[in-house]
């Protein structure tokens, strides 16, 4: 993640199309704590994993007060039928412009095999009740990442 934003900044606000026509708002979450992660591509395996990981801990997140939310470069047509393959219920945000994922430093440089182009790095932000971040998971390896997420919800 970029020096943009560090633990104890507000969250840059964004309302972005969803999936099923609806709206993602960062400000429609105030009150509970917010798991906003951050990935490459629908249905592609670490993207799915992770997704899946989330979606299995959904209810011990609520019982911390804590939704998931999750986006990514992709449209609201992909998002729907990404959640509908996989049963996935919470929100997916579409932000096709890439300004929100610049203004959390996630939109990128990378490079595969000598290859440079733009992209998402993988990033999970836990976000408080008052909409300070509380915790960033930069260049997030997938296995076990919900799970450590949850026990920061759960200890924040």
């Amino acid at each position: 993640m970029t020096s943009a934003l560090s633990v104890g900044d507000m969250a840059p606000e964004f309302s972005l199309p969803g999936d099923s026509s609806s709206t993602v708002s960062l400000s429609s979450f105030r009150g509970k704590k917010v798991v906003l992660y951050f990935y490459p591509k629908d249905d592609t395996s670490g993207c799915t994993k992770e997704a899946i990981e989330f979606n299995g801990l959904k209810a011990e997140f609520a019982k911390a007060n804590t939704v998931i939310v999750g986006m990514s470069p992709d449209s609201p047509r992909s998002h729907d039928k990404f959640k509908a393959k996989y049963d996935l219920t919470f929100p997916i945000a579409a932000d096709e412009n890439k300004i929100a994922l610049e203004a959390y430093g996630v939109w990128v440089e990378k490079s595969m095999y000598g290859r440079k182009y733009m992209g998402v790095e993988r990033t999970t932000v836990l976000i408080g009740t008052d909409g300070q971040i509380l915790a960033i998971w930069p260049k997030v390896k997938v296995d076990g990442h919900a799970a450590e997420v949850l026990k920061a919800a759960q200890s924040a």
